[in-house]
């Protein structure tokens, strides 16, 4: 990323002495990775140290939205995250400013495992508005519509696989089952009544990291509260995470048999979403699941 220098550090180092009450000066910087979409560094005054993802100025709701997710799995008190500072606009970037967290840790079979606890843990935290999230969000660059609705097979159909359907039928991708598909949702789901629960939504092995501390950390969050087999369902999507992870997490909240089927149904999501971002082989990939799910 082009460093940040002259007026847009000094308003966004600004800011963060304003909310850290401490003076902040950027001294040194370094670019990092922040994602597909943004660009990031690691900022410093050599005293205190902070994590500055930009784009855009019209992207200042996404980082908004993040900074709430963020704050909300924060403040469940289950598994780390880091903890949000602030965002804004300055000239023609938006920025979020958040802890910065050394990551880089050994993968051992004991951080997996507080790992699974602690997802579960944070499951635990619920909703008593149902399904959904007090405002939308994204998955990566796309829209995520999280209006409230009290029926889970609604939510799944019309705020997840309608409107990504609805996307990729823009962009001239070819699902011949899909009204099919939409059709059976009431009966894959079936009786299946969820516990509103906090989600990550974005739960990829790229999303998950351990500390050199040795300390589970979940990142880039598309928070809403939903099934938590969801968030489950995508740890399995793109490199499944260890045994000891999985263990974990039933031992805290035991994972349905059902889980099996339902979980093809939630990554499709996933796999529809990655179709409207980068075109390519998800199409195909997208109809070998609707194929899998309607057998």
């Amino acid at each position: 990323m082009a460093p940040l220098n002259g007026p847009v550090a000094e308003q966004i180092a600004k800011h963060i002495s304003e909310v850290t009450n401490a003076p902040f000066q950027i001294e040194t910087q370094q670019s990092v990775s922040g994602g597909c979409i943004n660009q990031a560094a690691k900022v410093s005054d050599r005293k205190r140290t902070f994590f500055i993802k930009t784009n855009h100025a019209t992207q200042l709701a996404m980082f908004e939205a993040e900074r709430d997710g963020l704050q909300e799995m924060y403040d469940s008190r289950s598994i780390r995250v880091p903890q949000p500072l602030c965002c804004g606009v300055t000239h023609s970037l938006s920025y979020i400013v958040m802890e910065w967290l050394e990551l880089g840790g050994g993968c051992s079979g004991g951080a997996w495992r507080r790992m699974g606890e602690q997802l579960a843990a944070m499951h635990k935290a619920t909703s008593t508005q149902g399904y959904g999230w007090h405002r939308d969000n994204t998955i990566g660059s796309t829209p995520q519509q999280n209006q409230w609705c009290e029926d889970w097979v609604e939510f799944w159909r019309d705020r997840r696989l309608g409107p990504q359907f609805s996307l990729a039928h823009a962009k001239g991708g070819y699902f011949p089952r899909r009204d099919e598909l939409m059709n059976a949702i009431p009966r894959l789901i079936g009786a299946h009544t969820p516990m509103a629960s906090l989600l990550h939504g974005d739960l990829w092995s790229g999303n998950a990291a351990i500390t050199v501390e040795g300390e589970p950390v979940i990142l880039d969050p598309a928070t809403y509260y939903g099934d938590p087999e969801s968030d489950l369902a995508m740890t399995e999507l793109f490199g499944r995470f260890p045994h000891e992870f999985y263990q974990a997490y039933d031992s805290v909240l035991p994972i349905a048999t059902a889980y099996r089927q339902r979980k093809v149904l939630y990554n499709l999501y996933h796999i529809l979403n990655h179709y409207n971002l980068f075109g390519g082989s998800y199409e195909s990939q997208a109809n070998s699941m609707i194929a899998q799910i309607l057998s």
